[in-house]
Order: structure tokens, then C-alpha cells, then sequence
């Protein structure tokens, strides 16, 4: 059953559609595309900055299609054992293409949401976190050009809200600080165990507690794993 919620984590889908223009002969949906992907060479992506993200990701869709095969009810598997009739009307009776009116900014996001369940909390931060780039990307959007603020940035994307199907199966429900932390301690643990290869219990003792006071598992805050990392070594 669709359902955005799933224990304390909530899939997020948005579709904004993207006007039909150009800015020195680039459609608009082109420049959304390359802004994109310009957040690909930076040493993070910005959303690395909204609290409580465990993956998002955006992308431009251009267009959607019907495929043009019968839809494999029965009728259909009587149909193919009728060779008297004519491909034309078979084809005259397949589903038309459809097509989008308008190009679209596709968000998705998995994030903490808590016992609350509410989306609310997550898009505020998200504003406050990087407003000035939410304009980049949205600011070619139909409707947009009325968002200044967090109370109307929530309102325009509860608009734009589409009921969820999946979710991300490589994150648990857990707070990001805990997931967090465990993949810190899970890359430090496995150095620990590299560079202590056939040391005697003495020593090895010794070094473990020296670990454990660094790594420090009950602090969630510090030190731990960056969100939006993506490198052992920066």
C-alpha cells in the first residue's frame, strides 16, 4: 500500500512542473539540468546541509510515454490466438502515447521525520539551510516566483506532493546523528583492526582503549561521520 511513512522515516516525492521559456536561447529546464550538475562538482551537495536527510536526489524529467502493447488481459490473450484479425485494428485499439505539457523538477528525499510524521519541520530547515540555492533549481518553476519565505516554500511543495510508493532500503529508521555515528565507528573499527594485526593482548589492549576513548561511541555528536560524505580521506 502506498504510504509516505514508514516507522520514523518519510519518503518525500515532489514534481514542480518548469515553465516553457528560454534565458539566452537555453530552455529553462535545460539551465535547472546544468545547475544540477554543477552541485555535482562541489565537494558536497548542498542538500549535505539540511539536518535530518539520509538521501535525496533530483533530477529533470522530460517526458513520459504509454507504451503502445496490449495490456495482457484476457480479452488480449484471446486476441493473439485470432489471426484473422487485421494488425490495423489491432494497432487502431493499443493505448496512445501521452505526453507531459511541460518539462519537471523531480525531488525525492528519505529523512528522519520522528514520531510526528509531518514533512513540515524537515522543509523549514531545509530553507533555512540553503534558501538561496532552493532558487537556483526552483526558481524556473511554474508558481514559484510567490515563495519567499519558509511558511510559503512548505506550502508550494505540499502542492507538488506526490503519494510515495518505495522507500530506500539501505537506511534504517534511526535518527541521522545515530546512523551517523555507527558508520563512523563501523570505517574506524575497520582501520583499528588493520593496523593491530598480530599484536600481543598487551598491546593490544592498550590500543583499544586508546581507540575507544578517541572514537568515543555515546557522543553522537563528535567525532563522527560528515553528513553527506563521501570519502574516507577528504
Amino acid at each position: 500500500m502506498a504510504s509516505n511513512i514508514s516507522g520514523n522515516a518519510y519518503a518525500l516525492t515532489i514534481l514542480s512542473p518548469i515553465k516553457n521559456g528560454l534565458q539566452d536561447e537555453t530552455a529553462y529546464a535545460d539551465i535547472v539540468r546544468n545547475r544540477l550538475q554543477e552541485w555535482n562538482a562541489e565537494n558536497n551537495s548542498p542538500m549535505a546541509l539540511t539536518p535530518d536527510t539520509y538521501l535525496c536526489r533530483f533530477f529533470v524529467l522530460d517526458d513520459v510515454y504509454t507504451e503502445t502493447l496490449p495490456g495482457a488481459n484476457a480479452w488480449d490473450t484471446v486476441v493473439d490466438w485470432l489471426p484473422f484479425v487485421p494488425n490495423f485494428l489491432r494497432r487502431w485499439a493499443w493505448p496512445k502515447e501521452d505526453h507531459l505539457k511541460s518539462r519537471y523538477l523531480v525531488f525525492s528525499s528519505n529523512f528522519y521525520c520522528g514520531p510526528e510524521g509531518t514533512i513540515d519541520a524537515y522543509l523549514r530547515a531545509m530553507w533555512i539551510a540553503i534558501g538561496d540555492r532552493i532558487k537556483e533549481i526552483w526558481g524556473y518553476c511554474y508558481g514559484f516566483e510567490n515563495v519567499n519565505d519558509a511558511d510559503q516554500f512548505i506550502a508550494y511543495m505540499k502542492k507538488c506532493q506526490l503519494t510515495a510508493t518505495l522507500f530506500f532500503v539501505g537506511s534504517t529508521d534511526d535518527p541521522l546523528n545515530e546512523q551517523l555515528k555507527a558508520l563512523y565507528l563501523k570505517q574506524e573499527f575497520a582501520k583499528f583492526a588493520i593496523d593491530n594485526q598480530g599484536l600481543d593482548k598487551t598491546a593490544l589492549r592498550n590500543n583499544f582503549q586508546t581507540f575507544f576513548d578517541r572514537v568515543q561511541p555515546a557522543n553522537l555528536s563528535a567525532p563522527t561521520w560528515a553528513a553527506g560524505k563521501y570519502r574516507l580521506e577528504d
